[in-house]
């Protein structure tokens, strides 16, 4: 196991067309976004590597970000958001005309009421843990920032608290929000709220 682990998660900043279900949809950042972004690593040091969502909201500031720090860069396909089926492109307030309470059903039971084509909580979580663990063996004792999605990051807190799968979304993480883990020889990889 690793004894030093120094791994930032950010997640992206406004999309161009707002908040909306997007999972694979691949809209770029609007203005406000990379706005966002960039103000949440104003005053953080440079990290050694930076890996990436290959989706646009994420890929885009994750190179610019790591041709300025001269770090290297990786993009990881597992690392993409959750695919959110029939609801890909659309706002709340859409499905919600078309169903009052389909959103309910899915926060509160993300395992049965997910929309139709989604992809499966527990293969998303699988999926992000597989990538996570091979980040964890790969970049030991190096400062590393992951720049993805609300999804991951979930993710991945999930996996370091051993939470379930049905209680995924009762996280909520804002745009460019910046969430840190660090762990030592001591600490095993623990969630660092500054």
């Amino acid at each position: 196991m690793c004894e030093s682990v120094s791994i930032d998660l950010l997640r992206h900043g406004e999309p161009v067309g707002g908040r909306r279900y997007r999972g694979g949809q691949d809209d770029p950042l609007s203005e406000a976004g990379w706005r966002q972004m960039e103000a949440a690593v104003a005053d953080e040091a440079p990290w050694d590597h930076v890996v990436t969502s290959p989706l646009a909201r994420c890929r885009e500031f994750a190179r610019v970000l790591a041709a300025r720090q001269g770090a290297s860069l990786q993009e990881e396909p597992r690392f993409r958001e959750i695919g959110f089926g029939a609801w890909e492109g659309r706002s709340a307030a859409e499905l919600r005309r078309e169903d009052p309470h389909c959103l309910r059903r899915f926060y509160h039971d993300p395992l049965g009421g997910r929309p139709a084509g989604a992809e499966p909580v527990t293969d998303f979580l699988e999926r992000v843990r597989v990538a996570w663990e091979a980040l964890l063996r790969e970049r030991c004792g190096e400062r590393v920032l992951v720049v993805a999605h609300a999804g991951v990051m979930r993710a991945v807190i999930a996996i370091l608290m051993h939470a379930p799968a049905e209680r995924l979304f009762r996280i909520h993480i804002g745009q460019a929000a910046l969430l840190r883990i660090r762990g030592d020889a001591e600490r095993p990889p623990a969630l660092k709220l500054t």
